[in-house]
């Protein structure tokens, strides 16, 4: 019987092999596909994109892009390709995302030696009409991983779906409003913290948004998404 583990997922050019130097895995990504990271680094930015509605979806190890170096050849795999859904209303789709994930120190002690094949991949994305992008700490282990990681425990909680209804029509209506605004509006007393946990879980199960770059907090701005 094959390994799932084994298989390479539509798109993937190589097998990830575990490694000794870091953490490895599978990440299922919004239930649905199975994305193999190489790096605690990777799992996190496979998080941030999870999260990120307008994320159509990530391919791992998505090309081999030859180039030289010293006037030998080589190949060399970027770490993933983010595609993007239409930007409503118009229509228009976003480049998708070449992406290659690596820790601030790592690039910054070798990009001597990584320049050609990072010149490679962006003379690349740019001829299929992508984006090419370094990915460090800096731009994924942020304010916005800090948020995601702490609604991650109200996305399984359940709740009335009816009020669930009432309160996603409220802030439609609104377009929109504050969370203290819609705490107050909706929940009294007693009930405040369940209240409290309810929005959290409707921020984290994507049937509300906000700006996720910013504290979550009584102030957070709250709205309904429009992509589907």
């Amino acid at each position: 019987m094959q390994n799932n583990r084994d298989c390479l997922r539509k798109g993937q050019t190589r097998k990830l092999r575990p490694t000794r130097r870091s953490v490895s895995g599978v990440y299922a990504f919004r239930g649905k596909s199975a994305i193999q990271f190489e790096s605690t680094l990777e799992r996190d930015f496979l998080i941030r994109k999870e999260f990120e509605l307008d994320v159509l979806d990530v391919i791992p190890q998505p090309v081999r892009i030859p180039f030289t170096k010293n006037g030998l050849n080589y190949t060399y795999t970027p770490d993933f390709l983010v595609y993007y859904r239409p930007c409503l209303p118009y229509g228009e789709y976003p480049k998708p995302m070449l992406v290659e994930v690596k820790p601030l120190a790592e690039w910054r002690e070798h990009w001597r030696s990584w320049l050609d094949k990072w010149k490679a991949a962006y003379r690349y994305a740019k001829d299929q009409g992508w984006e090419f992008h370094i990915h460090d700490e800096s731009r994924i282990r942020n304010q916005a991983l800090a948020n995601i990681r702490f609604l991650e425990r109200y996305k399984r909680m359940h709740f009335s779906e009816a009020e669930s209804r009432r309160l996603i029509d409220n802030v439609s209506q609104l377009e929109k409003t504050l969370f203290h605004d819609i705490l107050a509006r909706h929940f009294m007393g007693i009930y405040a913290a369940e209240s409290i946990s309810h929005i959290w879980h409707l921020l984290a199960t994507r049937q509300l948004d906000c700006d996720i770059s910013q504290p979550l907090n009584d102030f957070t701005e709250l709205w309904v998404p429009t992509n589907e």
